[in-house]
């Protein structure tokens, strides 16, 4: 009776992750330094109830993402989330790319990040 996501990095295989469970896969975008860990060979174990969030920092990522997105036709896959970086990259920003370019993703904020800002944990 209960609904079990998964989030992860994209640079963890998800293939033995319990098929009960949703996975949400975090690819990493160009300015998170972490692009090159992407494990690519998870999408062909996606599923429609899994999710891809990717977080944005800048229009570089943006279009990177955009481009990754229809390059391993990700938007058909499942549902994708477009973050934007806390410091970065205004939401109202992002919102206006998506909108132009017609982009068939979410748009997601950082709800730690809304409702603490950079404060971490005691």
């Amino acid at each position: 009776g209960y609904s079990v996501s998964l989030e992860t990095s994209g640079a963890l295989d998800i293939a033995a992750v319990d098929p009960r469970v949703a996975r949400i896969v975090d690819l990493k975008a160009p300015a998170s330094g972490e692009s090159a860990k992407n494990r690519w060979e998870n999408i062909g174990y996606l599923r429609p109830d899994d999710e891809i969030k990717i977080v944005l920092a800048s229009r570089a990522d943006y279009d990177w993402a955009v481009s990754a997105c229809r390059q391993h036709r990700l938007f058909e896959r499942c549902p994708v989330l477009f973050s934007p970086v806390w410091d970065a990259l205004p939401p109202a920003q992002l919102a206006e790319w998506m909108l132009q370019d017609r982009v068939p993703a979410r748009m997601q904020l950082q709800m730690h990040k809304v409702l603490w800002g950079t404060a971490r944990g005691k």
